[in-house]
């Protein structure tokens, strides 16, 4: 996957597809809230498995019934690039089976 930087128009025309995230100080980020600390948890760790197929990482931040991501490229200055936008993609198809929302 290419890790040249997204132009904003590139970021916001791809946010239209990923409801709940957002470009915010340089980072897609997200929340979610689930039904208990358990359950967020889980989600954590499904989380890092799909990181570490992807060989990219967020920073992924548990709460006691939420969960946290901001993610963008370090190879690329900090910048937005498509490796974030696939890591999003899997977390917003995953999250539901986790009862995230």
């Amino acid at each position: 996957m290419a890790v040249a930087p997204l132009s904003q128009k590139e970021i916001d025309d791809r946010l239209a597809e990923l409801p709940g995230w957002s470009h915010d100080a340089g980072r897609l980020t997200r929340s979610y809230r689930l039904a208990s600390h358990f359950a967020a948890t889980a989600l954590v760790i499904h989380v890092a498995q799909v990181q570490e197929e992807l060989n990219h990482h967020s920073e992924l931040t548990l709460g006691y019934n939420t969960v946290s991501l901001a993610v963008n490229t370090h190879s690329a200055g900090g910048a937005v690039t498509d490796l974030d936008f696939e890591l999003a993609r899997r977390v917003r198809d995953l999250a539901p089976a986790h009862g995230a929302h």
